[in-house]
């Protein structure tokens, strides 16, 4: 029997699944105190991709909510996710803006991070992880699955054994993020990733897209993983992982023991139900099982980005065949790993390919970029035709003829035009307009109101051009009063 350790996922993958990373700092912060002091040995909170949400789509200031959040959880260290080459866009970041984020990320009190790259750029990794070190943080390095033929168990435990032999790497992480690892592939995989791993804890993290995730977990921590990832009910499971009451539960009847206060579940699970309901957000998610998942591993929240895409071009009827498309897409490209940024390049490839109804005859500039080796040596070669073809493309010579460019920080500030290392951060990923209006909306607001969704929101405005005194909305649910 062992002691198991819960690292909270709520605030970062619960949310990024199913609120498409739009969680205000006042939607958590009334229980994230609660989060703080329920036991958990890590809380995943922040990421690269939230600072370009809440900047563009939520009007929020990154730095000022994130201040807010880590003062709110004093005893537990919070965690950042690191794209080992990249931070907001699906594009490449010069490694000295990569480094610059890391060090912005510590001084305002992150102290955990999980560093990734779906093609195991290695020295990458282990770059972020000393200045993460610098700073005296945790780093968790990523072993991101995927099933292929060439994501063998010996491709992943040498990458581990590559990580978990550097000084600056603490734990290994086991990151499944389509949720398809198996009790005949753990028994094989995660033995030999504990013995890479060299007596360094080994998490594992599981979006349980496919409904199997939490029996995953629970053989995974009989064959040795000592920390899974969870998230509060109202957050969890279907493209979320699963849920922390679940898991809590089959810990102790498995005859393992954790060290959670069960009690401060029900308040934190009755907030996130009620913000993510007032606010128009998916919560309380469950799965089917689905076998062609494991063909094309979409990551769940990108489901709704294909539908969105084919809506526009009037196509949902084309679904289907996208998913197709997807699978043969990742097989063209010498099977990258599904997840950000090469699921959504092979996402993005497929629906082109779909919609035009010529493959590869458009090609982002990405995809170039990927099949030129500008992120890192791809995991197999790409399919000689399709390697021709997208050389072919219109935009081929100027992306090749524009490699990544190798920039340090004082280039960065003059051409930026600023010495504030956050407010160049702001400016490197993101159009200046949007960050204007970002400052225009104010600061971060300390709460989140449960009765201003959208409908509410939209009469409060007709009612300032109809200047109304007052209109009452009754509805089985609620009963509301507005006065100008």
């Amino acid at each position: 029997m062992a002691h198991i350790e819960f690292l909270d996922e709520t605030m970062r993958d619960g949310q990024q699944s199913l609120w498409g990373l739009r969680m205000r700092a006042g939607m958590a912060l009334p229980v994230s105190p609660l989060i703080d002091r329920t036991g958990f040995t890590t809380i995943d909170l922040t990421g690269g991709g939230m600072l370009d949400v809440l900047t563009r789509f939520c009007q929020e200031n990154y730095w000022e909510g994130l201040d807010l959040l880590v003062a709110s959880m004093p005893r537990t260290p919070v965690r950042a996710g690191l794209r080992a080459n990249a931070n907001v866009t699906f594009g490449i970041t010069p490694p000295a803006l990569m480094d610059l984020w890391v060090r912005r990320l510590c001084a305002h009190g992150v102290r955990s991070f999980w560093i990734y790259d779906v093609l195991f750029g290695i020295d990458n990794m282990l770059r972020l992880a000393k200045v993460a070190k610098e700073a005296n943080a945790q780093v968790a390095g990523a072993i991101m699955f995927a099933l292929s033929p060439v994501h063998t168990d010996e491709f992943f435990v040498a990458n581990a054994k590559a990580l978990a032999d550097s000084p600056h790497v603490d734990s290994i992480l086991l990151y499944d993020t389509a949720g398809v690892l198996e009790k005949d592939r753990l028994q094989l995989l995660v033995p030999a990733l504990v013995t890479a791993a060299n007596g360094k804890p080994l998490e594992f993290h599981s979006n349980n897209l496919l409904g199997m995730s939490t029996k995953a977990y629970l053989d995974a921590i009989d064959l040795g993983v000592s920390v899974v990832h969870t998230a509060s009910r109202p957050m969890a499971n279907g493209p979320s992982v699963p849920s922390t009451e679940i898991m809590a539960r089959n810990v102790l009847l498995r005859g393992h023991t954790h060290g959670l206060d069960e009690a401060l579940f029900e308040p934190i699970a009755d907030h996130f139900r009620a913000v993510g309901k007032a606010a128009g957000y998916l919560v309380d998610q469950y799965a089917e099982y689905d076998e062609f998942s494991i063909q094309h591993q979409i990551p769940g929240g990108m489901m709704g980005t294909f539908k969105a895409q084919l809506a526009q071009h009037k196509m949902m009827d084309k679904l289907p065949e996208v998913l197709d498309e997807v699978a043969a897409v990742r097989r063209d490209l010498g099977y990258p790993g599904m997840a950000t940024p090469f699921s959504q390049l092979v996402g993005i490839q497929a629906v082109l390919n779909v919609v035009t109804g010529q493959r590869y005859g458009t090609v982002p500039d990405e995809v170039i970029q990927y099949t030129a080796g500008f992120y890192g040596k791809t995991v197999a070669p790409v399919d000689a035709d399709v390697m021709d073809r997208i050389m072919a493309a219109p935009r081929a010579r100027d992306v090749l003829a524009h490699p990544p460019e190798d920039t340090d920080i004082a280039t960065l500030k003059q051409q930026y035009g600023t010495d504030d290392e956050d407010e160049l951060i702001y400016r490197a990923f993101l159009p200046q307009a949007d960050i204007d209006k970002m400052r225009a909306a104010g600061p971060v607001k300390r709460d989140y109101p449960l009765l201003a969704t959208p409908e509410l929101e939209q009469v409060r405005k007709l009612m300032e051009l109809a200047r109304s005194p007052v209109v009452e909305i009754r509805t089985a649910e609620l009963s509301v009063s507005l006065r100008r």
